[in-house]
């Protein structure tokens, strides 16, 4: 039975809903020239920086590989006394410092509410499985960096509307809206798939 491998990879691929998110990002993250749209070259770049850093293991994709590196070093994180367990008070430490830089986070760039981010990471959460199918195009269970970047591409075609090779202000608003609405209208996760 491929469970553990399956739930780890859905879990990475659904960090990979980044790829679809790209339009959706808050401009000032993408818009490095600053002038108030953000081009496709913006948007590739910021898409290839947020590959990167999801690639725990940096082997060139998003996999099950990666979810376990990650989980790895957030037990390593939490382990502050370095003794291989993680007590209650170590636990509670790595919490409050989470919830910290959470709120540190959203107050910089304010408080938007709807889900448990901001807006940004709440909802169903249920649509790990559609993404892993969307970008996933070869079906091997893992999401390479080509597939990624097509994945942010297309999103951003469609972003696009007027097809100006920029994303204004409204389009962004647009398809953060887009964005929510799917998140929505996704169904739960099935029970123990988290």
């Amino acid at each position: 039975m491929r469970t553990l491998p399956l739930i780890g990879a859905i879990s990475v691929v659904t960090l990979a809903a980044a790829a679809f998110a790209m339009p959706a990002m808050h401009a000032s993250k993408m818009d490095t020239d600053g002038n108030g749209s953000v081009s496709k070259a913006e948007a590739m770049t910021a898409a290839d920086s947020m590959f990167a850093k999801m690639d725990d293991n940096g082997d060139g994709t998003l996999n099950a590989a990666d979810h376990e590196a990650k989980m790895k070093s957030h037990f390593q994180t939490m382990d502050a006394d370095k003794n291989g367990a993680i007590s209650e008070a170590e636990f509670a430490a790595a919490h409050k410092a989470r919830t910290e830089k959470r709120d540190d986070k959203m107050d910089g760039r304010g408080r938007h509410g709807g889900g448990r981010h901001g807006g940004h990471h709440g909802g169903k959460g249920g649509g790990g499985m559609m993404l892993l199918k969307a970008a996933d195009t070869n079906a091997d269970m893992a999401v390479s960096k080509a597939e990624f970047r097509a994945s942010a591409e297309a999103h951003f075609a469609k972003a696009d509307s007027n097809k100006d090779g920029a994303l204004s202000a409204t389009e962004q608003q647009a398809a953060r809206k887009a964005m929510r609405e799917m998140r929505d209208d996704m169904p739960p996760p099935a029970p123990g798939a988290r």
